[in-house]
């Protein structure tokens, strides 16, 4: 599908990103168009997760820029709080508070952050877990859940917060084999709704079937990126190739 018709959602230029003497990223450059699914996938330690984490200002990049929805976040000024209100994050361990049942594990970011209403926020969060098949569990606590239950739990949270970009930090990793369908199936569906999604995973079936488009990352930098068909059916990179013979 060619998005580049779309609106620029993110646009990030000669990234890079150093933990003291380490270069994680090296010189990032790409764009990604709203309405766009883009997967990240690479080796561990090629820097996929950290570049994640740049696109929400969690890791401060060393170096270039990134503008999400028009705004620069490289620069100090920006209010991040209120970037962050658009950008929905979802981690490979939940990240729940497991002293709170799952209705207000849902409902505190929306009352505290964008100052909702109690009521409306309460109707919101139902109506997200409803989105991720678990109303039923509203009133459970986290440690009653199964790992894909939480992990759709999760889903649902960020989106209470209305955000227009999901971020999925290797959203299945954690999970036992049986559970992963479970959680690719909702991220099918928001892919299917228009959501701007950028995900790291190992799932390569998942990026087949759901990714506009994917991006290969080893040692830091960008080595291939393209259609499914393009980077997983017909790589052209040789470190692509090797990597793909070893998963596939």
């Amino acid at each position: 599908m060619e998005s580049n018709d779309k609106a620029v959602k993110i646009k990030v230029e000669k990234l890079r990103k150093c933990f003291g003497d380490l270069e994680v990223l090296r010189d990032i450059s790409t764009e990604i168009h709203e309405g766009e699914v883009v997967v990240i996938l690479g080796p561990s330690g090629s820097g996929k997760s950290t570049f994640l984490r740049c696109l929400n200002k969690l890791e401060t990049a060393t170096a270039g820029s990134i503008v999400v929805d028009g705004v620069d976040i490289s620069d100090k000024k920006v209010n991040m709080n209120k970037v962050r209100e658009n950008i929905g994050m979802v981690f490979q361990h939940f990240n729940l508070f497991n002293n709170m049942d799952v209705i207000h594990n849902l409902m505190l970011a929306p009352t505290e952050l964008k100052k909702a209403d109690k009521k409306e926020a309460k109707e919101r969060a139902m109506a997200m877990l409803k989105r991720v098949g678990l109303e039923e569990k509203a009133d459970a606590y986290p440690a009653q859940l199964s790992g894909g239950q939480k992990q759709r739990v999760a889903i649902a949270r960020a989106l209470c917060m209305k955000p227009d970009i999901m971020l999925f930090d290797e959203p299945t990793s954690a999970l036992d084999p049986e559970m992963v369908g479970e959680v690719l199936a909702v991220m099918k569906q928001l892919a299917a709704d228009g959501m701007t999604m950028v995900i790291v995973t190992h799932e390569i079936g998942f990026a087949r079937e759901v990714a506009d488009r994917v991006i290969f990352m080893d040692g830091g930098y960008i080595v291939e990126e393209g259609t499914p068909q393009e980077v997983i059916l017909n790589p052209k990179e040789a470190r692509t190739i090797s990597f793909l013979n070893k998963v596939l």
